[in-house]
């Protein structure tokens, strides 16, 4: 790459860069994450819908597949296990791998229980931190009281 086009790509990412930054002008009628990118508010709406969908939807497939997954690997353990005092190795392999598996589901149950929870709580948050940023100017300025 020659020194000229090195010096023209850093011109025009500074220029994106410069562009993208100015924050005294409102968001796009597109949303504010720019250009092909998706903006970061969401409305009290799509937090319910993801909490409903998580609840209805994930919660229960997450559980059912797990309940699923159990019952097959332990047939599949019980049919390889040791009959007449000999097995085959997939068997203690096989349910090792499923008690890894287990721990998994266990743990993805418990993320999309506190995602529902987090996603049920952030309105309450973010209006408990504007109450706490208001009360905390409202007890520096000097044009309160007057």
């Amino acid at each position: 790459m020659a020194w000229d086009e090195w010096e023209q790509i850093k011109a025009d990412t500074a220029a994106g860069l410069s562009a993208s930054m100015q924050l005294n002008q409102l968001a796009p009628a597109a949303g504010g994450g720019g250009v092909g990118r998706p903006d970061m508010a969401s409305s009290p709406a799509a937090k319910k819908a993801a909490t409903k969908a998580i609840r209805d939807d994930l919660e229960p497939g997450v559980a059912r597949d797990g309940k699923h997954a159990a019952e097959t690997t332990g047939a599949a353990v019980k049919a390889f296990g040791a009959k007449d005092g000999h097995g085959w190795d997939t068997a203690d392999a096989l349910k090792r791998a499923h008690e890894t598996w287990e721990k998994q589901v266990k743990m993805l149950l418990g993320r999309l229980s506190s995602e529902k929870q987090a996603l049920g709580e952030t309105g309450i948050s973010l209006r408990n931190n504007d109450l706490d940023i208001a009360t905390q100017l409202a007890r520096q300025s000097r044009i309160h009281g007057i």
